[in-house]
């Protein structure tokens, strides 16, 4: 990724997708949530990146208590807007902020989910940014990353995200956090809406017409 994406832009509707940024697929990514039922994450949880936060708001109105952190203004003032309308404001509070050198919050949270984030940050950001969620983290807490495997995208496609390999992944997080697990998965999106793209094959999408992209999910705690 040569140029950091303007994510206010794309939340805004200015950037290169027609409308909704095809990631906002109105519900938590599906891997995500099968963890979240499987009783995988414990209150208090801080969601990287939340964007418009779906999986936040779906977490407080189960009764967690959620701190979504985005670059994006724009994101952040609607996901604000949506925890109103919900009545989980008391639970799910949302703070733009730089997620790489987060202040504030040393020792708080019990979970960290990165839904989508970490192939979206500039490599040379990784480090800080897997610094600042552990240092935010609780003793034993727990973090789970969904992120884009290499070869999801067209090797001719120029300005996407950072995908990773297993390996690249697991030496990356583990200069801070004890790996528990990593496994193969599957990041579901929108089709996007580009200027001259093919649709795509049937066999990519799932029961609602998205697309399903492969990834990884990761699964680490913090020492202590």
């Amino acid at each position: 990724m040569a140029d950091v994406m303007d994510w206010d832009s794309a939340y805004r509707g200015e950037g290169d997708f027609e409308g909704e940024p095809p990631w906002n697929i109105g519900e938590p990514q599906p891997e995500l949530a099968a963890l979240w039922r499987d009783g995988k994450f414990r209150s208090e949880v801080l969601d990287a990146g939340c964007g418009h936060a779906e999986l936040s708001l779906a977490l407080a109105a189960d009764g967690y208590t959620v701190t979504g952190i985005d670059v994006s203004p724009t994101a952040v003032a609607a996901a604000t807007a949506a925890a109103a309308e919900r009545g989980l404001s008391e639970r799910a509070s949302f703070v733009a902020a730089d997620i790489t050198a987060l202040s504030g919050f040393d020792g708080r949270f019990a979970t960290v989910v990165d839904s989508t984030l970490f192939h979206s940050l500039p490599v040379e950001s990784r480090d800080a940014y897997l610094q600042s969620v552990h240092r935010a983290a609780a003793p034993g807490a727990g973090l789970f990353v969904l992120v884009f495997a290499k070869g999801a995208f067209p090797v001719e496609m120029e300005g996407g995200p950072n995908e990773v390999t297993e390996l690249e992944l697991r030496e990356a997080v583990s200069r801070y956090w004890v790996i528990d697990d990593i496994r193969p998965a599957l990041i579901h999106t929108n089709v996007p809406k580009l200027p001259g793209m093919p649709p795509p094959p049937l066999d990519m999408l799932d029961e609602h017409g998205r697309l399903r992209m492969q990834a990884f999910v990761l699964s680490a705690h913090k020492d202590g």
